[in-house]
């Protein structure tokens, strides 16, 4: 095996990535060394290259760094000390971080240690790269069906919308229903496990009618396209009197803000995925329904991350994908700025 290797990296703030040559990781005591197989790209990385380095360095993030936090690959070399694992053996790696001692971890609320701010791929080495080392091994999923070259978007674009469902699994109830604002590579992952965890109806609301037609065969009950201006009477049309008992956003922008709170039901939940700088210019007590709550979050726990793998072990879930060789990342990177993807793009990493 070489010593180097290729890897598309951030190199300073505010540039673009390239790709360069590294060296390979040794992994120490503790650690484990995954040969990748594939890696998702992900709607954040390009933003990367807009986060000003004052906030990058408060976030303790390291430049230069490889992208790539949805990982797919095979057990390579394991670390003095860490048990449960063989070379070869297929996994994927969990897209957020965690330390799995602070009291949000022994919570279970992994989404939320302090550690999750610079990981693997946004502030510390990620997956563009043949090998890439972990430092936490409890990060690591064993895969028995699923391909490693693709499992990788459900480590990120997956697990997110599915903690999202979870959360708000108790009012999607016989005869509710559920609107999905942005149905591209997250939002269309909402649709399916609300489709498989509840008996609602899913209404799916999109500007790219080809992402619509996609959240149609992926089980969606009704479509909104809104391109055109008219967007909240066709969708209060769609719903029942009183409105829809969830609205969870994926965009996050103003318009779809306003949005998702004006077609909320008493008592309804507005969750907040998408962060594209979106605020609401209205006052709070007016703008939400009676009882109604807003809520956000970024990652999700380490158990959800199972749970995830064993729907899309059981064939319940879509893991609709593109593939593309390394040479070709930046033409992935491209499509998905400009919305030209239906599900998710993936790296496939060769040696």
């Amino acid at each position: 095996m070489s010593n180097t290797m290729m890897a598309f990296r951030m190199l300073n703030w505010g540039e673009q990535p390239q790709k360069v040559e590294v060296a390979v990781p040794t992994p120490g005591p503790g650690q484990v060394l995954i040969q990748v197989a594939g890696v998702g790209v992900c709607g954040s990385d390009p933003k990367m290259i807009q986060i000003p380095d004052f906030i990058g360095r408060k976030l303790n993030w390291n430049m230069p760094f490889t992208l790539g936090h949805e990982v797919g690959g095979w057990i390579d070399k394991i670390g003095e000390g860490v048990t449960g694992f063989e070379p070869g053996d297929p996994v994927v790696l969990m897209g957020a971080r965690s330390c799995g001692a602070c009291s949000f971890c022994a919570e279970g609320a992994d989404m939320n240690c302090d550690e999750g701010h610079y990981g693997r791929g946004y502030g510390r080495d990620g997956g563009l790269a043949p090998y890439v080392l972990v430092d936490h091994p409890r990060e690591i999923i064993k895969l028995t069906t699923l391909d490693p070259v693709t499992a990788g978007p459900l480590t990120d674009a997956a697990v997110i919308p599915f903690h999202g469902v979870k959360r708000v699994l108790p009012k999607l109830t016989s005869g509710s229903t559920a609107v999905v604002i942005g149905v591209g590579g997250l939002g269309s992952f909402a649709v399916q496990f609300m489709k498989v965890l509840s008996p609602a109806r899913v209404v799916a609301v999109d500007n790219n009618p080809s992402r619509l037609e996609y959240a149609m065969s992926l089980g969606a009950d009704a479509l909104i396209d809104s391109g055109d201006g008219e967007t909240l009477q066709r969708l209060q049309e769609s719903l029942e009197a009183d409105g829809a008992a969830v609205v969870l956003d994926f965009v996050g922008i103003d318009e779809t803000i306003e949005l998702g709170l004006a077609c909320l039901r008493k008592g309804g939940s507005y969750g907040m995925i998408g962060a594209n700088g979106g605020t609401l210019k209205k006052d709070w007590y007016g703008a939400l329904p009676k009882d109604g709550e807003v809520f956000t979050y970024q990652g999700a726990n380490l158990a959800e991350m199972r749970e995830v793998i064993a729907l899309a072990e059981a064939g319940k879930i879509r893991n609709d994908v593109d593939v593309y060789s390394f040479d070709e990342v930046e033409k992935a990177y491209e499509k998905l700025v400009n919305g030209q993807l239906q599900g998710r793009a993936v790296i496939k990493m060769e040696l």
